[in-house]
């Protein structure tokens, strides 16, 4: 009963959507464990670009089924709208090919509300999805799970009463407007008449597939180093983005797990406030940023909001790979680094006069910690045609082997370009 897990291993944005687009043509079932609709995938088919944001990727294929996890929070409104742009696209979405546990918690209009609230008093620079808040309620034992969704009038009894608790705290706590409790509810109960016919035990579902010897992929939203847990907090998610995420967020034993995936760019990006040691700014930012006239430019496939950009962190790609227990990685991206002199990967950071060679959990010691890096020349060529790893050039194949090294297991996939033929699938490079 093998389950593949395809999980971010630096700060999310790192494409993930399209390499789980490719592994899906090979996959029975397509799972999303964590996170809510903050999440922005992207798939280039052709010309056209498709955003997914909570709807795993398997859904661009036919034989697959999809499943929306009890780990991960669900906006109906939101919901609904993406899977009406995704049948916009001459994609079939229906209760064949895609589930949403029962167990999985619904953002409320209150929880938005709430997001806003506390962004605007300084916070941590959220997509204001609601996806805290919402995560927040599931741990107090206050929230809503997608079940009461079955019956849309109980549904909307229980959006009225979270959103009149929630407008006390609006008003008396920070001073805003209250939210209208009775839109709120009517809307959330429309909603629900949608997508009640797409909920299930998926707990139950992915158990039979299991045990059918089904192959099922794993995807995970953001990546390691936003995790609650493990990652730069308070600057993260509110879910569990790395492995035990998908035990959790799923259902599923430890012992299924057979292949992960670690996905990293071949330089490193991130959303919103926190440490990033190997930031850069400037012409070279703009340079691996892109204007944002591309669809796969760093910017949020969510909020637009332009991605900070730097070297790769090979400190931190290595401290992902541990905890993850990770058995290969996807590099993408490589294309962005074509046509510069050199290119820099980050070694070790220097921390008061001391050399790091493991990453630090403490954000104070990461604020404080200046890169070591490794220059490594660059190449000219144009790569996005390149369909096979003889035909790269001898720096960029040697980029790409120094990163296996320094991270410690092999990479297997490679994408020089946006488009699902831009993806090579390599035997293992290593050092």
């Amino acid at each position: 009963m093998p389950i593949t897990v395809l999980l971010g291993v630096q700060w999310g944005d790192e494409g993930k959507g399209r390499i789980t687009d490719a592994l899906a043509a090979e996959a029975d079932l397509v799972a999303r464990y964590n996170g809510g609709d903050n999440a922005g995938h992207s798939i280039t088919i052709g010309r056209a670009v498709v955003r997914l944001h909570l709807v795993p990727s398997g859904i661009f294929h036919e034989r697959c089924l999809n499943v929306i996890g009890n780990g991960t929070v669900v906006n109906p409104l939101n919901l609904r709208k993406e899977i009406e742009e995704i049948r916009a696209a001459g994609i079939e979405v229906s209760p064949r090919r895609l589930r949403i546990s029962r167990a999985a918690h619904v953002i409320l209009p209150g929880h938005l509300a709430l997001d806003a609230a506390r962004e605007a008093q300084g916070g941590i620079g959220t997509t204001q999805r609601g996806i805290g808040p919402a995560y927040s309620d599931k741990a107090a034992r206050l929230g809503v799970r997608a079940g009461v969704m079955e019956d849309p009038k109980a549904f909307a009894d229980a959006v009225r009463a979270h959103t009149e608790r929630v407008n006390r705290l609006l008003v008396h706590e920070f001073n805003r407007p209250p939210l209208d409790v009775e839109a709120s509810a009517s809307a959330y109960a429309e909603a629900a008449t949608h997508l009640r016919a797409y909920l299930d035990d998926t707990t139950q579902v992915l158990r039979e597939a299991l045990r059918a010897g089904k192959h099922v992929l794993a995807e995970g939203a953001q990546a390691a180093l936003l995790d609650i847990d493990h990652g730069t907090y308070p600057f993260v998610t509110a879910s569990n983005p790395t492995i035990g995420g998908v035990m959790i967020g799923l259902g599923v034993p430890p012992q299924a797990i057979t292949r992960v995936i670690g996905v990293a760019k071949a330089f490193t990006t991130r959303v919103g406030s926190g440490p990033f040691v190997t930031e850069v700014h400037g012409d070279l930012a703009l340079r691996l940023r892109g204007t944002g006239a591309n669809p796969w430019d760093e910017y949020g496939a969510t909020t637009g909001r332009p991605r900070r950009v730097g070297w790769l962190d090979a400190v931190a790609l290595r401290y992902a790979v541990w905890i993850n227990g990770v058995t290969e990685l996807a590099l993408t991206k490589l294309d962005v680094l074509s046509g510069l002199s050199t290119v820099n990967v980050c070694v070790a950071y220097r921390y008061r006069g001391r050399t790091l060679e493991d990453f630090p959990q403490d954000t104070s010691i990461l604020n404080a910690c200046e890169p070591i890096y490794e220059t490594m020349p660059g190449w000219d060529e144009d790569i996005r045609g390149v369909r096979a790893w003889e035909a790269l050039p001898a720096n960029a194949r040697a980029f790409v082997q120094r990163v296996a090294q320094l991270a410690g297991v092999p990479v297997r996939l490679l994408s020089t370009g946006p488009e699902r033929a831009q993806l090579l699938q390599l035997d293992g490079v290593q050092s």
